[in-house]
């Protein structure tokens, strides 16, 4: 029962930088893997950053590599997107997940965030 809200989505210029923030809340505080997916419209979910529940270990799409960096704060119950150099291929409805393996992030997706909308415009 845990639901995850993102926020921090926007419109940016190419270059410019956003941070996206998931908070979790449910009947209890639970420690978990967590990833960001996208979405664009007409094309298929991607894969784009996964964090483990203690924050020691990240996973990224190569897409991602080098411009994005993924973190949590436990505290605050938040996994967070940095997102740095943009470009308008980043383009899509981003989207916080729970996952069961950081190394295999399509494995056991559950409690979905609504997502939020980031526009890169050139």
């Amino acid at each position: 029962q845990v639901q995850l809200v993102e926020s921090g989505g926007g419109l940016v210029q190419a270059g410019g930088s956003l941070r996206l923030s998931c908070t979790a809340s449910g009947r209890t505080s639970y420690t978990f893997h967590a990833g960001w997916f996208r979405q664009a419209p007409g094309k298929e979910r991607e894969f784009v950053a996964a964090i483990t529940a203690s924050g020691g270990n990240t996973n990224y799409a190569d897409s991602a590599k080098g411009r994005f960096t993924i973190s949590r704060d436990n505290a605050k119950n938040t996994v967070y997107l940095q997102m740095n150099s943009l470009k308008p291929e980043d383009t899509a409805v981003y989207r916080c997940v729970v996952m069961l393996s950081v190394f295999r992030p399509t494995l056991g997706l559950s409690n979905w965030g609504q997502g939020t909308q980031v526009t890169v415009s050139s």
